[in-house]
């Protein structure tokens, strides 16, 4: 069971629900007090006519349009219609599963005014897997991911569309999930669901955030930290096959300039390639002196990568917690400065991120919290991060496949080269993907095109950078098994010497799915061969378990 209190979730949490590994979600205790709270401060507000932007107006451009009271439950469900309009391929199971989530945390912060009945619908979701269909593109980022938001919200009140699991029998015997598309008011038929039917500022509350670009942040963060494992795996592979020297590992070397993700790869470094007879076999008289920078400079590159990642989940562990839609609602409390939260004048055990001021007044405060340049700046800069890794890895696979650089291999990795070309091409897809890559890195948060009439006049772009990111980490993914595929062909021509522990059992996992290219053969199904080994932690965890 994952409890939501709107400050306490975690990226692994994030990603956990997105896979269906956590499906019973629900609001805390002191959360619920909370939402009661600021939903009775909007509903006071609104039977005294009150101006409150969202709620008793327009949105945008029309923020000076007066909505009357009559029609404050169709100007809610409007906003959702008319922001359903995005383009594109859907968003991922994963992806929306992510969404949901996200936002009913973000929602059990208390600040927005909402009923809970409206944050347990998307809870309700999440239980069946009953997953709005969201197009990808239409997103700026700012004023949250409006029209992601909107068509995850839609399918709430039983408008638009989403997708359902069904299972089916294959010919083995054993169960494959499949999806149904369907309209969203049949698969709330078929699972006894009411649609949700919206209260003043409730449609505003649901599609003013970050949510999309959190989801993408949250999953690929999660895979970014498992592609940094890999990535030393691999270069710990190339290093046995190249017969590289671990002196540039040397602790002492690193303590001389502390960053702690290069500490930490030199040292991970020397333990997956402990006991090595091969690089025992070249202890001594190796005219080389170094290695080249692809291999020499491991911890420095990949710890950098690592810092880099630390640093965008701090940032998105922030994300995640916060409120992040407009305007919010501030029941009157005192300064819980050192203090738990404080809930109906009483200290709650449940930890807030940061010290909330005094509110003397309850107050409706119009903001710009649903901005998404926090999150842009930090996903643009993950993806040139483990851009590196690709970059790093293919000049690694480089070497292995050339013979003037590979130390006495076989010319791409083939003992009957000319008959065969071996694994030539492998390097030249690892070459365009790294290509792509470089493209893909180019930051979008750099980019700003206003909209609503100027209103919105700087917008963040995060969609765009989550978006692009998710193609630099399948990129990563694939320049990886590449260079992990080539690695442990190379060790195999300098049999029967065994390489470390790590790098030996990297090599007998790849060998189990993947064999020994005696001749030329179909490469890209030895490739995803590969990409399907690394999927997940499970060969992380077995090539470092005895480490």
């Amino acid at each position: 069971m994952l409890i939501l209190n709107g400050n306490s979730l975690t990226i692994d949490d994030v990603a956990r629900v997105a896979r269906r590994e956590e499906t019973d979600v629900r609001i805390s205790d002191d959360a619920k007090i909370r939402i009661a709270r600021s939903r009775e401060l909007v509903e006071g507000w609104v039977e005294r006519g009150e101006t409150i932007y969202g709620v008793t107006t327009g949105f945008g451009e029309f923020a000076n349009v007066s909505i009357p009271k009559s029609d404050l439950r169709a100007l809610q469900q409007n906003l959702l219609r008319s922001h359903s309009a995005g383009v594109g391929e859907p968003l991922s199971d994963e992806v929306v599963r992510a969404m949901l989530l996200l936002r009913a945390n973000a929602l059990a912060k208390g600040f927005s005014g909402i009923r809970l009945v409206a944050i347990e619908q998307l809870l309700k979701f999440l239980s069946a897997d009953i997953l709005p269909v969201i197009p990808s593109r239409g997103s700026v980022g700012s004023s949250g991911d409006l029209a992601p938001l909107a068509h995850l919200a839609l399918a709430l009140t039983g408008e638009g569309f989403v997708t359902i699991p069904e299972k089916t029998h294959s010919s083995h015997g054993t169960h494959k999930s499949h999806r149904t598309h369907l309209p969203a008011k049949e698969a709330l038929q078929n699972a006894s669901i009411q649609p949700l039917v919206l209260e003043a500022k409730e449609g505003l509350a649901l599609i003013n955030g970050t949510q999309m670009m959190s989801a993408i942040a949250c999953l690929a963060v999660h895979r970014a930290k498992q592609l940094a494992d890999l990535a030393d795996i691999a270069g710990a592979m190339s290093f046995e096959a190249l017969q590289a020297t671990d002196t540039a590992f040397d602790p002492r070397l690193h303590a001389a300039r502390p960053h702690k993700g290069q500490m930490f790869v030199a040292k991970r470094m020397l333990k997956l390639v402990e006991g090595s007879e091969i690089r025992a076999s070249h202890l001594t008289n190796d005219p080389r002196i170094q290695d080249a920078y692809s291999l020499r400079c491991i911890p420095q590159v990949h710890g950098a990568v690592r810092d880099t990642i630390d640093f965008v989940e701090k940032t998105l562990s922030i994300e995640i917690n916060s409120a992040t839609d407009n305007p919010l609602i501030f029941p009157a409390q005192e300064s819980n400065e050192g203090k738990g939260q404080r809930v109906e004048g009483k200290e709650s055990a449940e930890p807030t991120l940061y010290p909330l001021p005094s509110t003397l007044y309850p107050a409706h405060i119009e903001g710009g919290n649903f901005h998404g340049e926090p999150i842009a700046f930090a996903l643009d800069y993950l993806a040139i991060a483990i851009s590196e890794l690709a970059n790093i890895s293919e000049r690694r696979t480089e070497r292995l496949v050339n013979g003037s650089l590979s130390n006495g291999l076989p010319r791409f990795l083939t003992n009957a080269g000319g008959l065969n070309s071996g694994l030539m091409l492998a390097q030249y897809t690892a070459a365009a993907l790294v290509s792509e890559n470089k493209i893909l890195a180019h930051p979008a948060s750099v980019d700003s095109i206003p909209t609503s009439a100027n209103m919105e006049d700087h917008n963040s772009m995060g969609s765009i950078s989550a978006l692009k990111l998710q193609n630099v980490v399948k990129n990563v993914e694939t320049v990886l098994a590449i260079e992990l595929m080539c690695a442990a062909q190379g060790i195999d021509f300098l049999a029967p010497l065994k390489p470390g522990r790590g790098s030996g059992k990297a090599h007998e996992l790849i060998r189990e799915r993947v064999p020994f290219l005696e001749q030329d053969r179909n490469i890209s199904v030895d490739i995803a061969e590969v990409v399907a080994l690394i999927e997940g932690d499970s060969f992380i965890t077995l090539c470092s378990r005895d480490l």
